[in-house]
This record gives structure tokens, C-alpha cells and sequence, in this order.
């Protein structure tokens, strides 16, 4: 288990892939931090500490997803976005709210089973070796002895001749183990038994909201026919690959799993819950909207900490972190109903991106935007330089559209980017090994006229 990071190491660590937001930061490696302190705290307390659920309020495109997502990464915590908008009252078409935490389950089971997996890597490649041994040089049987030989008595066999013979099939085992850790046996065909994946054919169609009722079924009559099986014949190396997975299948407890990843969505589970906004605001009284509060009122028992039934066993959602984001143009968060309010205690604002944090969102981070067009047009060997006072334009142009029309915040630079390279990746093959210099005055010929013109940048950008 590695070292908990202070809230100053998280704070650095966001700051590697988004820029700016330095409140909601701040407030999010405090939250993360605060989960790793009520662990430390005595156990007749530790029940009692309420997780400190964040609202955060900013336009569209300026980093709250992704601090969300990141924080996840940095917490190796199980992590699900999902949209509020999605969700609609018991009753109406829609999702069920605890789908939410089913959904969360189902991602933790795959990240204990996949770290389960990495654990017993080494045993089961060792196991599907001998597996793989025992198929290329089988052990020798009485009953592939001719007849006329099993109707003979028996020869008296020496210990001597015994020992040889033991001698010799270790000596050829270990001369065919040495062969196939060389690759030399790579092009050999041998003969497989794996499941047969197309039986049985179960197709179950659930209605909205029983999505659980759909894999129970399912599994449960899975496990009522026999299991089938069907002989394949495929080369070395893909027989490893599929000999270490059943291999790794049997050496995983597959209860321990389940009850590390209870355990873990339980104490350290993060859901994002995205367009919160979109279920805030008083009831209209008829027309679609009628069910927003209907909505707020089924999420509140999760966020208050209620227990939810999935497949793997009841879950308590009382220590789940929440993260909730909205633009908050038409409504704000004094919209929701007093009780959902209370449990989100933290709220912070995000601020709209200026040219600088364009110019930064640009160079600064590791998945900065030009660092991923210059990887993906290397593999066309042909190299991009973009120069400084190309980026000061791109990031100027992204911010005067967003200034203009509908602000996407850093979206808009993908947009932008697209437009500007769409030439140069289009013609990328015939480019090979030529170096292509992204200057000001390329920015400008390529993007001005669609700058200019109102009712194309709309269109276009």
C-alpha cells in the first residue's frame, strides 16, 4: 500500500493535467485527505465522521470532471461518473437512482479482481508452462501400448531402468522447456480445451430500472446448464496467453475479492454526479420537468448513507464521497431542496479560463493538447514545432469564440486544433520525414476567415 499524499503533493499532482482552479484543488485533496485521517481516528468515532460531500459551480470545459477523475487516479479509490439528468423519479422513464452504487460495485469488483490477477501472475504463467509442457511431450500411458504387448506379462523393470527412464523424460522436458522459453516453438499448433463462450445463448430483456434483475437472472441460469467445452487448435504463444488466464481464474478467491471491493467502495468509493443543475429548480407544476424534485428526494437517502442491494451483497453508501458539478446558469445550488443542500457542505467555484490559461492548457501539462498532435503525427514521421507566438494566437482566437458564442472553455481548443492540423493530418503520409513549422502566420491564414465571418465560426468552431 502506498504512502497517503498530503493535500500540498495532490494539489501538485492536479496541477500536472489541469491548470488553474486552485480553490476547488485545495478543497478536493482536503476531502481525499480527510477520508485517510477518519481511518486514523478510534473506531467508536470513526462511524460517526461524515464524508465532506463538494458542490463545485463553473461553466462547461473548465476542469471539474476532470479534477473529479483525477482525484480518483491519485486515491486508486473506485470511481463513477455518472449525469444527474439521467436519473428520474420512482416511477418515471428513467434510471433508478441505486443503480448508481450497482454501477460502482460492478467498476470496484474489476479493479480488486484486476490487481488479484497481478498478484498471482507469476504462479500462473509457471502453471500453464507445465501445462503447456505436459501437452507437447504427454506422459506415456499403458494404454497406447500396442495389444499384443498388454496381453504379454509384464517385463520386470529395475530400479536401475526406472531411474533412467525418469532420467530421460526430465532430460527432454527440460530440452523442450528451454525450446519454448526461446520462441522456437512459436509456429507449433497444439490442441486446446476452452469454454464454449456461444452456450447457452440467455438473452434477458429487463425493463427501466431492473438492470440487477437482468445479470441475476442470467447468471443463475448460466449456472443451471452444464458447462460446455470445445477443442480449438492454436498456436504456442496464444495457448500460453489462454493457459495463464484459467490458470489465473483458479487462483483467484473470488469471495475475498468481492469483500475487498464491498470493503473499498464502502470506505473509499467516489461517485461524480455531473449536471446537478439540471434537477435543481422549483416544480413548474406540469410539462417535463415535473420530476426534478422527485429526483432530489431519491438521491438524498445515498448521499445521507442508506444500504443498497446488488448482486455481490448489501452496500452502505454512509462514507461514499460525492462530487457534485453544475454550470448553474439558469439555476443555483440554493435551488435544491434544504436537506440535499445540507449534506454537500463544501462549494466552490470554478472561474472561466482567460487567454493564459489557454496559452498553459497548451504547453503545460503532460497530456498537454500539442504534445498529443506532435506524438500522432510522429508516427507518420513527420514532425510538428510549434512556435510560441502561434500558441499565444491559437489560445487569443479560443478565447475571443468562447468570448463570442456559447463558452465551452478548453473544449474550444480542441475544436480550434482540429481545424487548424486538418490539412496537415490529411496529408500526412505524403509528408513523410519533413518537418512542418506551426507559426503565427499559418494560424492566422488558416482560421481568420473563419474567424471573421459571424455565421461560419458559429457553424464551424
Amino acid at each position: 500500500m502506498q504512502q497517503p499524499l498530503t493535500p500540498a503533493e495532490i494539489v501538485r499532482e492536479l496541477d500536472k493535467f489541469i491548470i488553474g482552479q486552485h480553490d476547488a484543488k485545495r478543497m478536493v485533496a482536503i476531502a481525499l485527505r480527510n477520508r485517510w485521517r477518519r481511518q486514523q481516528v478510534p473506531e467508536h468515532l470513526r462511524d460517526e465522521i461524515a464524508p465532506k460531500n463538494i458542490i463545485m459551480i463553473g461553466p462547461t470545459g473548465v476542469g471539474k470532471t476532470e479534477i473529479a477523475r483525477r482525484l480518483a487516479r491519485l486515491a486508486q479509490s473506485p470511481f463513477l461518473k455518472i449525469e444527474a439528468s439521467k436519473f428520474t423519479e420512482v416511477g418515471y422513464v428513467g434510471r433508478d437512482v441505486e443503480s448508481m452504487v450497482r454501477d460502482l460495485m460492478e467498476l470496484a469488483v474489476s479493479m480488486v479482481r484486476a490487481e488479484e490477477l497481478e498478484t498471482v501472475k507469476l504462479k500462473a504463467e509457471e502453471l500453464a508452462e507445465e501445462k503447456l509442457l505436459d501437452i507437447l511431450l504427454p506422459p506415456k500411458r499403458q494404454q497406447d501400448a500396442p495389444k499384443e504387448q498388454l496381453l504379454e506379462a509384464p517385463a520386470p523393470v529395475t530400479v536401475k531402468d526406472a531411474q533412467e527412464e525418469a532420467e530421460q523424460a526430465d532430460s527432454t522436458r527440460e530440452k523442450l522447456r528451454k525450446l519454448l522459453k526461446q520462441g522456437s516453438l512459436d509456429d507449433r499448433y497444439v490442441e486446446l480445451d476452452v469454454p464454449d463462450r456461444n452456450f447457452p445463448m440467455i438473452e434477458i430483456f429487463a425493463g427501466t430500472g431492473m438492470e440487477d434483475m437482468d445479470f441475476n437472472l442470467r447468471d443463475m441460469l448460466g449456472s443451471m446448464m452444464p458447462s460446455r467445452t470445445k477443442r480449438r487448435k492454436v498456436k504456442i504463444p496464444e495457448a500460453r496467453e489462454i493457459l495463464i488466464q484459467q490458470e489465473s481464474q483458479r487462483l483467484i478467491d473470488m469471495d475475498k475479492v468481492i469483500k475487498l471491493a464491498i470493503e473499498r467502495v464502502e470506505q473509499s468509493g467516489i461517485i461524480f454526479l455531473d449536471e446537478i443543475d439540471k434537477i435543481a429548480g422549483r416544480e413548474s407544476g406540469r410539462g417535463p420537468d415535473v420530476s426534478r424534485e422527485g429526483v432530489q428526494r431519491d438521491l438524498l437517502p445515498i448521499v445521507e448513507g442508506s444500504t443498497v442491494t446488488t448482486k455481490y451483497g448489501m452496500v452502505k453508501t454512509d462514507h461514499i464521497l460525492f462530487i457534485a458539478s453544475g454550470a448553474f446558469h439558469i439555476s443555483k445550488p440554493s435551488d435544491l431542496i434544504p436537506e440535499l443542500q445540507g449534506r454537500f457542505p463544501i462549494r466552490v467555484e470554478l472561474t472561466s479560463l482567460s487567454k493564459e490559461d489557454f496559452i498553459r492548457i497548451l504547453k503545460e501539462p503532460e497530456n498537454a493538447l500539442i504534445v498529443q498532435y506532435e506524438a500522432l503525427l510522429t508516427t507518420e514521421e513527420v514532425t510538428l514545432v510549434f512556435g510560441d507566438e502561434a500558441i499565444e494566437e491559437i489560445a487569443e482566437l479560443a478565447y475571443e469564440v468562447n468570448s463570442r458564442m456559447e463558452n465551452i472553455g478548453a473544449r474550444r481548443l480542441h475544436t480550434i486544433m482540429e481545424k487548424l492540423l486538418s490539412e496537415i493530418s490529411f496529408n500526412a503520409p505524403d509528408l513523410k520525414g519533413q518537418t512542418i513549422q506551426i507559426t503565427r502566420d499559418y494560424v492566422r491564414e488558416t482560421l481568420q476567415n473563419i474567424i471573421k465571418d459571424e455565421d461560419l465560426s458559429r457553424y464551424i468552431l
